[in-house]
């Protein structure tokens, strides 16, 4: 019999510091080391010896598959960093201020593939006064998001969690509003008032950069039952100014030193593809408005689920 393999070594913070914060994370019962641990290596558990000789190649499958997954959410209705943030922290053992910072990564890589799968599949035409909209919607939201990221910086971690188990009830409620707003097939013709756009939008980008989970619910709700778009094309400029206004917070975090560029470039690869495919397949999908409603309404239910009964 050959000899057992010895384990690799254990994935730490980068720089091996506890990066800012206490590593307690924002989030109550996160631990600086993970759950990794205590709840794999637990008596009876079929993957405790995977577990305990390749915790890497363990963790980084799971990363992958997971950030596939959250990259076809994020590219439709938004909300795929409740998956990728559970597994920054809960699984990987990042505090959450690295977690919170290391997830913009993916998200700006399959921010940009979301857009150039839309332009290929004829979804980019955007009216001369929806392309209006978004460059006035990119700059107040990348001011707002200025806001959201030093406070990110800054906030004690019970008024972040706090805040964030909260407005998950808000984005429910918003979906539910009306849905038949949500699946209209032809945008509005109505030019988006100057007295809600800007502080509306500002007020997103405030969000966006504090926090990012469901920046997509809110932006498309925003979008669709307030400037009145298409679901579809709602999408197209959630994707361009997602991108844009993270990248902003990508190179600010980056200058502080809080991103694991190791595990977030891992995980860029598998939000950047399911984000491709996801838009590829909505651009030309009849009936993928109806789709992109349901799928805000599971992704609102899970994370709900996962805030206030944890599992």
């Amino acid at each position: 019999m050959p000899p057992a393999l010895p384990p690799l070594p254990q994935r730490r913070p980068p720089g091996g510091r506890t990066a800012g914060r206490s590593a307690a994370g924002r989030f109550a019962g996160h631990r600086s080391g993970g759950s990794r641990s205590g709840r794999r290596a637990v008596s009876g558990d079929p993957f405790a010896g995977l577990y305990r000789t390749y915790p890497l190649i363990v963790d980084y499958l799971i990363a992958l598959v997971g950030s596939l997954l959250a990259g076809g959410i994020n590219t439709l209705s938004g909300n795929g960093s409740a998956i990728t943030l559970t597994i920054l922290m809960e699984v990987l053992g990042l505090p959450a201020d690295v977690a919170n910072a290391t997830n913009r990564v993916g998200i700006v890589t399959q921010s940009a593939a979301g857009t150039w799968a839309f332009q290929r599949g004829g979804r980019l035409s955007l009216s001369d006064q929806h392309r209006r909209d978004m460059w006035g919607i990119i700059l107040v939201a990348t001011l707002g998001a200025l806001v959201g990221i030093w406070l990110s910086l800054v906030v004690d971690n019970a008024t972040y969690r706090s805040i964030f188990r909260y407005l998950l009830f808000v984005m429910l409620l918003v979906v539910l509003v009306n849905p038949k707003r949500w699946l209209r097939t032809e945008p509005a013709k109505k030019p988006l008032s100057l007295w809600i756009a800007v502080p509306a939008f500002f007020a997103l980008g405030i969000y966006g950069g504090f926090i990012q989970m469901g920046m997509g619910i809110f932006f498309l709700a925003l979008m669709v039952l307030v400037a009145k778009y298409e679901i579809i094309q709602a999408n197209v400029v959630k994707g361009i100014v997602v991108l844009i206004y993270t990248a902003v917070a990508v190179a600010i975090f980056a200058w502080r030193g809080l991103i694991d560029w190791e595990i977030g470039l891992l995980m860029a690869i598998g939000q950047t593809v399911g984000g491709y495919l996801t838009a590829r397949h909505a651009a030309n999908h009849p009936r993928a408005g109806v789709w992109a409603y349901r799928l805000l309404i599971l992704v609102i239910v899970g994370a709900l689920a996962k805030a206030f009964w944890p599992f």
